[in-house]
């Protein structure tokens, strides 16, 4: 049966755009060297120009260079076209990646919409919301621990500020200001000590009292100016 229909041979993969271009790439790369050859030769034909005579001479080079250029002009065109169709493929490769970046670009937007949904399966609003109104009932009753700690002993309230200035008034009246040596004033003599008074101090009583004259008949005192007792009684 092989033998007469014959197998049926694998259709070859189409080309890709990225081939295309470049086989035309190629083509237009050889374009382009006969281009320059041409142009080689028409420039050597110009100078055969300026140095021969007007004449049957002149006119045969004349007629190669004509040909060569028709040839050049050819080339260009095909040329031409080439670059037309690689314009055109690339147009085609750019549609064709910013297809393929769209692509990508899809996958990875449903891949990271499946991945949030997922966490926010564990994350809840009401969660946080819960979360913040315990961490505020902590912090309040952080803050009457301290209060609470740090609360004096006691020490009355009821305390104004004219109260206050009273007994700041009536403290420093009372204990006064230390000097420098450090001794309270409340410490230290109103005056200094009058030495010369200490030492004029009366004499002592030496004898009996003079007696005044409204008391002549008075008692006698003794030399204490006490009432003397009668001698009389001493002998009994």
């Amino acid at each position: 049966m092989k033998r007469v229909f014959g197998v049926k041979k694998d259709k070859e993969p189409p080309p890709s755009v990225q081939d295309a271009s470049d086989r035309i790439n190629k083509r237009g790369d050889n374009v382009d060297q006969k281009i320059k050859s041409l142009d080689a030769e028409l420039s050597r034909y110009k100078e055969q120009i300026k140095k021969t005579r007007p004449g049957p001479t002149q006119e045969a080079i004349k007629a190669r260079a004509m040909r060569v250029l028709k040839q050049k002009r050819m080339y260009e065109g095909q040329r031409d076209m080439l670059y037309n169709q690689t314009f055109n493929l690339d147009q085609v490769a750019f549609a064709s990646e910013g297809i393929k970046d769209a692509q990508q670009t899809m996958s990875a937007l449903k891949s990271a919409n499946k991945e949030l949904k997922g966490m926010m399966k564990t994350v809840k609003i009401q969660d946080i919301d819960n979360l913040q109104d315990e961490m505020m009932d902590l912090m309040d009753v952080s803050s009457e621990i301290q209060e609470t700690l740090g609360r004096s002993y006691n020490v009355p309230d009821d305390i104004d500020e004219e109260e206050l200035m009273g007994e700041l008034d009536a403290l420093e009246a009372d204990m006064g200001i230390e000097d420098e040596a450090g001794v309270p004033s409340y410490l230290k003599p109103d005056k200094e000590p009058d030495l010369d008074a200490e030492l004029n101090l009366p004499s002592a009583p030496m004898g009996q009292a003079s007696v005044p004259p409204s008391r002549s008949n008075a008692q006698a005192e003794d030399e204490l100016g006490l009432p003397a007792v009668p001698r009389a009684s001493l002998r009994g």
